[in-house]
């Protein structure tokens, strides 16, 4: 009989009807009165899983799909449901992307308490599904690089990924060889493609060794540009030009910088969309001094710089803050500052300065803004566009924004993720009533 609640596992499957997905993605269900949740199952489907119950939770494995939903599509990938770099190749593209809209909307009502009765919501853009992924974190076995297990840290070994764009498609088999000598002291790798061009960062567990280096010699006489090593302690090192090159997004004549161990946006194709709609809505002038908080290697100032009549740029990654100032320098820009520090920090002090700016643009990581609502109240913000990569967090400072006087005009989100749950929603907001 299958298991109930407190139980382990069922030994016998259950037929049962999904009724939408989770905000992990998830397909649910129902189960003695309880939610069931069963990866890669869609809403109104009927599907055939073992479900088990692990701690609170219920969880289904599917083992068939009896009633096909319309939108279930063959995925573009052998390792679709075991590999954790995808989780929605059999959602049709279209389909995916009115479900990260359902999960963002349910976010903002329901955690955040949101009324989006007045907000403008534009039709999600997007710039490619598969093949579109300009850099990827790979675990390394000893003996094949892979992507974590979908639902534990078990490596999913990987020669051939087609969500990464053409140069990176086939380098985890064509890496492989290259990298034995390093063994277990190897820990991880991650892969970056800028114009054509590829760099790698290897993470070590102890120091630089000569046989690193020799193996990173190796990687670059392979056919790429440059390789970091990254010891466990103590600075890296730099083997070929691991430093990349592109234009920046509104802004070609400006050269951003690139390396494989600092953060970059993951979908080139998408990433000067994702800019030209973030400062449309921003709607920045020569007049306007500008705000930017979480700015990364610049991404989204130079082209703010372009339309402001100055940007102050705040990221708390040093490197970061040295790609983006070399840039900012290369192209002889006069009216952009970049601060490195924490931004509730940097934020903090600019009002004990009695600091004012016009506008701002922030794009937290995962875990969002906190303290953003006040602080941008206190430095005398007018408009603000929020960059969310995460719906959870989006809801918590907009409900934030919206205590400190701000109310929520506009959303869109940009495809930045194809092929997965995860979401970036541009959010617009405005000072003092309507």
């Amino acid at each position: 009989m299958p298991a109930s609640p407190g139980g382990q596992v069922a030994d016998l499957p259950i037929d049962v009807e999904v009724e939408r997905l989770s905000a992990d993605g998830e397909g649910v269900a129902s189960w003695n009165g309880r939610a069931l949740f069963v990866p890669d199952a869609l809403p109104g489907e009927v599907v055939r899983v073992v479900p088990s119950v692990e701690g609170k939770v219920q969880r289904g494995r599917l083992l068939d799909v009896l009633r096909p939903a319309p939108e279930r599509i063959v995925p573009g990938c052998p390792l679709a449901g075991t590999c954790g770099g995808c989780d929605w190749l059999h959602i049709d593209p279209a389909a995916q992307r009115r479900e990260r809209e359902r999960a963002v909307r349910a976010a903002l009502e329901r955690l955040g308490g949101v009324d989006l009765s007045r907000v403008t919501w534009l039709p999600t853009v997007a710039a490619g599904d598969l093949g579109t992924r300009r850099r990827a974190d790979l675990t390394w076995t000893g003996t094949v690089l892979g992507y974590l297990h979908r639902r534990s840290h078990d490596p999913v070994p990987v020669a051939h990924c087609p969500a990464l764009v053409g140069p990176l498609a086939d380098l985890p088999g064509r890496l492989a060889p290259l990298l034995l000598p390093l063994g277990r002291r190897l820990r991880a790798v991650r892969l970056l493609a800028e114009e054509g061009k590829v760099s790698v960062a290897l993470s070590l567990a102890g120091a630089v060794s000569p046989r690193a280096r020799e193996v990173a010699l190796a990687v670059v006489r392979a056919g790429l540009r440059g390789v970091v090593l990254v010891p466990g302690a103590g600075a890296s090192e730099d083997v070929g030009r691991p430093t990349l090159r592109g234009p920046a997004p509104l802004r070609p004549e400006v050269s951003l910088l690139f390396r494989p161990e600092a953060f970059a946006q993951a979908h080139g194709e998408g990433t000067p969309l994702l800019v030209e709609r973030a400062l449309d809505l921003l709607a920045p002038n020569r007049d306007q001094a500008a705000l930017e908080l979480y700015a990364g290697n610049g991404t989204f100032t130079f082209g703010l710089a372009g339309r402001a009549a100055s940007v102050l740029a705040v990221e708390s990654s040093a490197l970061s803050v040295r790609l983006a100032a070399a840039a900012s320098t290369g192209a002889g820009l006069g009216n952009v500052r970049f601060v490195q520090g924490e931004a509730k920090n940097v934020c903090r002090g600019l009002v004990k300065e009695g600091r004012r700016f016009d506008l701002l643009l922030a794009d937290p990581p995962r875990a969002g803004a906190p303290g953003l609502g006040p602080l941008a109240r206190d430095l005398g913000v007018r408009r603000l566009v929020y960059v969310a990569c995460d719906p959870g967090a989006l809801a918590r400072d907009a409900a934030a924004l919206t205590g400190a006087g701000f109310r929520l005009t506009t959303l869109q989100l940009v495809d930045m993720f194809p092929g997965t749950h995860h979401s970036e929603a541009l959010a617009a907001f405005e000072s003092g009533p309507e």
